[in-house]
């Protein structure tokens, strides 16, 4: 039901706030006074600009959900630096990564590469066994994945064959492992100096 009213005489009209009630501008923007629609103008350029910087940053600066930083390891500078001075050859530069209940070795790159290029694989040992191919339940360094975090010089091919890890639900590329050589037993981060480990599960990713 419409409300009562008054009309601008004094007589009692029902539609009296209707009829006089004030229509609202067709440009509300240009009614405002000339220093809000200002304070609006810069309000709204400066949230553009804070939201454009924080996408950048999240290009350039990665983020981790997974838990503070524990690996250790080189400043940037000396990462790329150390890179930049690898021997090179016909082989890989490996780092073994293990998780539990996973199978797969760890990531391999080319010498000289960033580790944001290195693949994570499945070796094939029918040439050559892994260095931590070895019983589950040995004594320390002498078990399986005690060598976690190990950088290895690693001679090999890839086979083409991908290999399903049922633990991780993923298909990874085979490779098939001819020899190795040990450079370092603790390199460190690995991708980011952010990176987080977790036996757990998988949180180390280019």
């Amino acid at each position: 039901m419409l409300g009562k009213g008054f009309s601008m005489s004094g007589v009692y009209h029902p539609y009296a706030r209707l009829q006089f009630a004030p229509s609202p501008p067709k440009d509300l923007t240009w009614s405002l006074p000339v220093r809000t629609f200002f304070l609006m103008r810069t309000t709204l350029s400066a949230t553009a600009v804070c939201v454009t910087l924080v996408l950048c940053s999240c290009e350039t600066v990665p983020t981790t959900t997974f838990g503070e930083p524990n690996m250790g390891g080189p400043t940037r500078e000396q990462r790329k630096a150390s890179i930049a001075s690898e021997e090179t050859g016909d082989f890989y530069i490996g780092r073994r990564y293990h998780v539990n209940r996973t199978w797969w070795w760890g990531y391999l790159r080319r010498p000289r590469e960033p580790w944001s290029r290195a693949r994570l694989v499945v070796f094939n040992q029918g040439i050559r066994r892994s260095p931590d191919n070895l019983p589950q339940t040995g004594p320390a360094g002498e078990r399986y994945a005690y060598d976690h975090n190990y950088e290895y010089r690693i001679w090999g091919d890839f086979t083409g064959e991908e290999v399903y890890e049922p633990n991780s639900n993923q298909f990874l590329p085979e490779f098939r492992l001819r020899e190795y050589e040990l450079l370092k037993r603790d390199g460190g981060w690995l991708f980011y100096p952010s990176d987080h480990y977790d036996p757990y599960r998988l949180t180390l990713k280019p």
